[in-house]
C-alpha cells in the first residue's frame, strides 16, 4: 500500500523559508513522477513543482510560473523522500501543500493534478505579511 506523508509546513513571515518532506512508503519512485501541489482557502489546487526521477541519477523538474526561482524540488532516493525547498515566501504562497505520486513514467502534464493517483493528507503553511 503506498503511504505518502508530508511534514515541515508551518508559519513564518514573509521572505522566510521552509522545507516541505513527502516520505513514500510502499513506492517505488523510479521512473515516475512526483509533485507538490497546494491549494489555498477557496481556491483550486494547483500544481507547484514535479521531479521525474529516471535511471540512474538522471532527473528533471517542472515548476510553475509563480515559483520559479524560488523554490527547488529535490530527491534523497536512499529515504525515499521529496522535499520542497521554498525561499523568499510570500503571504500568497499561504496554503495546504500536498505530496502526489503517479503509477507510471507516462505523464504528459507534470502539473496538472489529474497526472497522480497517489496523494498525501497535506500540511499546512502560512506565511505572514
Amino acid at each position: 500500500q503506498v503511504q505518502l506523508v508530508e511534514s515541515g509546513g508551518g508559519s513564518v513571515q514573509a521572505g522566510g523559508s521552509l522545507r516541505l518532506s513527502c516520505a513514500a512508503s510502499g513506492y517505488t519512485a523510479r521512473r515516475k513522477y512526483m509533485a507538490w501541489f497546494r491549494q489555498a482557502p477557496g481556491k483550486e489546487r494547483e500544481g507547484v513543482a514535479s521531479i521525474y526521477i529516471g535511471d540512474g541519477d538522471t532527473y528533471s523538474t517542472t515548476y510553475a510560473d509563480s515559483v520559479k526561482g524560488r523554490f527547488t524540488i529535490s530527491q534523497d532516493n536512499a529515504k525515499n523522500t521529496r522535499y520542497l525547498q521554498m525561499n523568499s515566501l510570500k503571504p500568497e504562497d499561504t496554503a495546504t501543500y500536498y505530496c502526489a505520486a503517479s503509477s507510471t513514467q507516462w505523464v504528459t502534464r507534470p502539473l496538472v493534478q489529474d497526472e497522480y493517483i497517489y496523494w498525501g493528507r497535506g500540511t499546512q503553511d502560512t506565511v505572514s505579511s
